[in-house]
């Protein structure tokens, strides 16, 4: 087990037992050197999300395993609570509550602790306590109809709303809860909507659009796949590249590296000439394989690169040079980020099952020795 390193050494986490952004957030924490512990249910199954080496998202942590029904196990949940920086839990509103773990009740029992809340939708609202899953919230934020081609909405990875607009926002809004009870102020909620994150990601479209900038329909802006020269290409061995020569001079090394002399794609802003100007990339990419353009346009001012599969992406040279990408239990996985100086993050540990190093986290977290001798 890797020791704890990292900027954020010396916090601890709580984190409620969930899927998607929670467990994401958690190993955010714990990635730069944040002691997280979970808390599974007793019942958890013995594989699944959580509780197998592949479950990437839940690395590092230990667990304890509680019956949050039965007020011992509630005890020991609010013992650890009293010793908890931050908490992080993602289910639906009221649903803490009625364990009687609530905001209130946690606060009560540590008034310097962050409470940090992620739904879907929010805490309140007439959705707040509808079900959903990451593509009902980007769609109500208005990414999700601006993504795909003009005929229908692209169904996204669960990037938008759980990773970007939830974890990541979590994390952020915990950090900045932290440092107000760092300059002398209480805890408090942090209420953290996947809908809402998504909608702030969105800022510079909104303003866009406000500003007549940005058609609010689809494959017709410069970014969503209209413009020949912010696109991806098929090539001739049926793999993929991508191009992103915005800036003129940039285009122009594009034109010159391709040896396209063709006039018709000279007036590179003229949209309404962007149809035929693809039509004509299309063709010219189509001639050579992807590591053919690869050779050519690596390292150029044409704004290039490969779209790399996921067996593909570790092994890049740059990604390798990087260690973007590290190998903990046989599994290759994302590296902890983002990179640090002087504190560089790491991972712990790989994912463990429920009740893995109970005993040891509560005895590191000083709860009453007589309640950890139940889990050793």
């Amino acid at each position: 087990m890797t020791p704890h390193t990292g900027p954020l050494n010396g916090l601890r986490i709580l984190e409620l037992a969930g899927i998607g952004p929670v467990p994401f957030c958690g190993m955010l924490f714990s990635d730069l050197g944040a002691d997280v512990v979970r808390i599974d249910r007793t019942n958890a199954p013995a594989q699944g999300r959580g509780h197998d080496r592949y479950a990437v998202e839940t690395r590092g942590r230990r667990s304890v395993a509680l019956d949050l029904k039965t007020a011992a196990d509630r005890d020991v949940a609010l013992a650890l609570i009293g010793r908890a920086d931050a908490l992080i839990e993602g289910y639906r509103p009221d649903v803490m509550e009625r364990l009687g773990l609530g905001p209130d009740a946690a606060l009560a029992r540590n008034p310097k602790l962050v409470y940090g809340r992620m739904t879907g939708w929010g805490q309140t609202g007439p959705y707040a306590t509808a079900p959903g899953h990451d593509i009902n919230y980007v769609a109500l934020s208005g990414a999700l109809h601006a993504l795909g081609p003009k005929e229908r909405p692209a169904v996204p990875l669960n990037l938008i709303g759980d990773f970007g607009g939830g974890a990541l926002y979590l994390a952020f809004g915990i950090m900045a809860a932290l440092r107000h009870v760092e300059l002398g102020g209480e805890g408090q909620v942090v209420d953290c909507a996947m809908t809402e994150g998504a909608i702030s990601m969105m800022g510079m479209l909104y303003g866009e659009f406000a500003a007549g900038r940005w058609k609010d329909e689809r494959e017709s802006n410069i970014i969503d796949g209209a413009a020949p020269f912010y696109n991806v290409y098929e090539c001739a061995d049926g793999r993929w590249i991508s191009i992103a020569s915005i800036e003129p001079p940039f285009y122009a090394a594009l034109l010159e590296k391709v040896g396209v002399t063709d006039a018709g794609l000279a007036d590179q802003m003229n949209a309404g000439e962007w149809p035929e100007q693809r039509r004509k990339l299309e063709a010219v990419f189509r001639q050579r394989t992807r590591d053919e353009w690869c050779a050519l346009l690596e390292g150029t001012e044409a704004c290039f690169a490969p779209v790399l599969s996921l067996a593909e992406a570790p092994a890049h040279s740059h990604n390798a040079a990087r260690g973007s990408f590290v190998e903990v239990d046989g599994v290759v996985q994302p590296a902890p980020l983002p990179r640090f100086s002087r504190t560089p993050g790491a991972v712990r540990h790989g994912p463990v099952r429920a009740g893995d190093g109970a005993a040891e986290a509560l005895r590191d977290w000083g709860v009453d020795e007589a309640l950890a001798e139940r889990f050793r």
